[in-house]
């Protein structure tokens, strides 16, 4: 239960974000969003870890490269959001993203990538997946 109350919460969060990202975005840039964006959450984050102190810093030798890319792919997020957002709009978008999402996730589990534990995708996952585009579709007519 726990966990899901932090999906709604995560997902709140980037909806909001997006519609504040898209208004600055509108103010000042989208890349001038994107830098605000990324610079407050880091702030927070190092405050947040500066009082809480939940891992070792120096475990961060054993982290392979390639997964330090999550911030650099937060910039670009953040970018293609704000952008899809004033092309499409709020309800359109985070629909459009939560696909691509799923999507991606599909693909990760199928073929273990990252490290993940291999999944078997049935038909009920694939008949889901079908039924957002469906609603996306109907959504945007």
């Amino acid at each position: 239960m726990k966990g899901i109350l932090f999906a709604f919460l995560g997902g709140a969060c980037i909806t909001l974000q997006g519609v504040a990202n898209a208004r600055i975005s509108h103010d000042i840039g989208t890349w001038q969003a994107a830098t605000i964006t990324q610079l407050t959450g880091f702030l927070i984050a190092l405050v947040i870890l500066l009082f809480v102190r939940d891992g070792s810093l120096g475990s961060f030798k054993g982290i392979k490269p390639l997964y330090l890319i999550g911030g650099a792919l937060g910039a670009v997020i953040i970018f293609s959001e704000v952008t899809a957002i004033q092309k499409i709009g709020v309800t359109f978008t985070i629909a459009a993203l939560l696909i691509a999402q799923l999507s991606l996730t599909f693909l990760v589990d199928i073929n273990g990538w990252f490290g993940v534990a291999k999944q078997r995708m049935k038909l009920p996952q694939f008949i889901g997946i079908g039924l957002m585009i469906a609603g996306v579709v109907i959504l945007k007519l």
